[in-house]
């Protein structure tokens, strides 16, 4: 199985680690911490270092209650990074829901937009199907960072979230987007309680019957404190059990903060003959 994007067929036979960069001042994790770009650009260098596959660069936060920042704001705190970051020889990533942003991003080359709102921002999936060769990720999220955790409520989540991620992926299909540049995510911790992401992990193979690669995003999240008791910088353990089974369930792509540890139990897994 291939991922497409702008300069690289990412093979995605076997899982692959995307690290995280928040150059945000408030991020749940991390928030500050390379805000500046220097010290970003001197992160990136460093998740790569340590074994990852991909960069996924943001510039606003995602953090339950976070506020929205305006495009301009949010191109000054990512152009920087984005553009130092192109020059590491890697598929670099823009997390960002704004066409502004993706646009200008996109221009400097970047090679895959990673969307919270799966492209249903006015003029989103404009920005992706105008574009030859870019690769996308289509995250389900309920509500808006804002709201997403105001008493989230499913039949089933896992219907539901599928339903939505089939719906998402048909629009992108049907404006000429490629198959092969299209990834799922089903937005752990986006409008869900705890139970809600359990069960999307216990039942996450139904998703692959959508045909698309999976990228799941467990790092450090509240689930893994509501499961452990542990806080946001102390649930490493709880963050790397939860990036393997999302492999062992079907994950091609694992979205962490803590890319040593998760390469290295991922190298321990495929050495037993647990994973690809």
């Amino acid at each position: 199985m291939i991922w497409q994007t702008t300069r690289f067929r990412i093979d995605l036979r076997q899982p692959r680690v995307m690290g995280i960069v928040n150059v945000t001042p408030d991020s749940f994790s991390g928030g500050g911490e390379h805000f500046n770009a220097d010290a970003a650009l001197a992160h990136c260098e460093r998740l790569l270092a340590e074994g990852a596959d991909l960069l996924d660069i943001g510039g606003e936060s995602s953090r339950p209650g976070a506020a929205s920042l305006s495009a301009t704001d949010e191109l000054a705190r990512v152009l920087p990074v984005l553009r130092g970051a192109l020059k590491l020889g890697v598929p670099v990533s823009v997390d960002t829901c704004k066409p502004g942003v993706m646009r200008e991003a996109l221009a400097l080359g970047v090679d895959i937009v990673n969307d919270i709102q799966a492209l249903r921002a006015p003029g989103a999936i404009d920005a992706i199907a105008e574009h030859a060769a870019c690769g996308v990720c289509l995250m389900h999220m309920r509500g808006d960072p804002r709201t997403m955790q105001d008493a989230p409520d499913y039949a089933d989540v896992v219907d539901e979230v599928a339903a939505f991620l089939s719906s998402r992926a048909m629009a992108a299909t049907w404006r000429g987007i490629a198959a092969d540049r299209i990834v799922l995510d089903p937005g752990i911790g986006f409008g869900k309680t705890a139970e809600h992401n359990v069960a999307l992990l216990a039942r996450q193979r139904e998703l692959l019957a959508l045909g698309f690669p999976l990228l799941l995003g467990w790092s450090r999240k509240s689930t893994l404190g509501a499961l452990t008791g542990r806080g946001a910088q102390d649930r490493l353990a709880a963050s790397v059990a939860a990036a393997l089974a999302a492999v062992q369930q079907g994950a091609s792509i694992v979205r962490v903060h803590d890319v040593a540890a998760t390469v290295d139990a991922l190298r321990v897994w495929r050495a037993a003959g647990l994973c690809a």
